[in-house]
């Protein structure tokens, strides 16, 4: 992804917000609440969306549309209220103007919206000079959403709970695949149903480390997956063209967008694309080690 940079005073662009996927995702149970206890392996990528910030003295956020990107955004998305919430938490009385350039599709299962909010907060800590360590970031955005706090930790990790016990780990370099209807799924409606699997049994982070990356990829499966494609069709077709080309697809979160593992080198080989219908997303890419903004905190 491009390095953030700075083009006058307090003024930076190009602050990068990376999609993840989920080499594999487990429910391990549910909570009285009704959450879902999970156990998943988040993989950062070099594909996301980018983030604008001009620090205003006024206290004022403001959030500039950007027409050219074809998307309208809500008029309080997740990164609005991820700089406001940094805002309240500080007592800070500067402002911002935030131009969020969307590039990931939305109801993808690819973290755009949590990952968005994760750079604003990141961000505006160093341009607010407002001091929050890297807890402290959690503890605010943990109430945004519960993948927001992977993306404040910034590498690649083991997560269980409802998002928020975080381990990070190393995983090997790879090229990924990822293919998305342009039909998505409705994630209350996936947790909701009957049909999910709930009592997956509960795995050690040992299982993971001694596993080679060709089993660490073929690792466990999507819980969410059989009854997503039963909620979006188009999740199975989108599987069988990534496994016409000989490549083992896999669901995303909670979809739409369904990815494959390959040898960099041959991410060139392949022509799917334009067998693909118009409306639907197909992107290459690799994952990353690190999250771009990491060293900000």
């Amino acid at each position: 992804m491009r390095a953030p940079k700075q083009i006058g005073a307090g003024h930076w662009c190009d602050l990068a917000a990376p999609a993840k996927i989920n080499t594999f995702l487990h429910v391990t149970g549910q909570r009285e609440d009704g959450m879902h206890l999970l156990q998943s392996i988040f993989m950062l990528l070099d594909w996301g969306d980018y983030l604008d910030i001009e620090v205003t003295p006024h206290g004022q956020i403001e959030r500039i549309d950007n027409a050219h990107t074809g998307l309208t955004l809500p008029d309080n998305d997740l990164c609005m209220q991820a700089a406001c919430a940094l805002q309240q938490a500080t007592g800070t009385r500067l402002g911002a103007r935030l131009w969020l350039h969307k590039h990931l599709p939305a109801q993808a299962g690819l973290g755009g919206g949590s990952s968005d909010a994760a750079t604003c907060l990141v961000a505006l800590n160093k341009l607010w000079n407002t001091g929050l360590n890297q807890q402290q970031l959690c503890d605010i955005a943990v109430k945004l959403g519960a993948d927001v706090p992977f993306f404040v930790r910034g590498h690649n990790a083991f997560v269980q709970g409802i998002g928020e016990h975080i381990t990070p780990i190393t995983v090997p370099s790879t090229a990924v695949w990822i293919v998305k209807p342009n039909a998505g799924v409705s994630t209350p409606a996936l947790f909701k149903s009957n049909e999910l699997t709930r009592n997956t049994a509960a795995i050690d982070l040992s299982t993971l480390c001694n596993l080679p990356s060709d089993k660490l990829w073929a690792f466990g499966c999507n819980d969410l997956q059989d009854v997503a494609q039963t909620l979006c069709p188009d999740i199975n077709v989108a599987c069988k063209w990534l496994q016409a080309q000989g490549l083992s697809a896999r669901m995303t979160g909670s979809g739409s967008a369904v990815y494959a593992h390959c040898a960099p080198h041959l991410l060139t080989g392949y022509t799917l694309e334009p067998t693909l219908p118009n409306n639907w997303v197909s992107h290459k890419c690799r994952n990353l080690a690190k999250h771009p903004l990491l060293d900000w905190i």
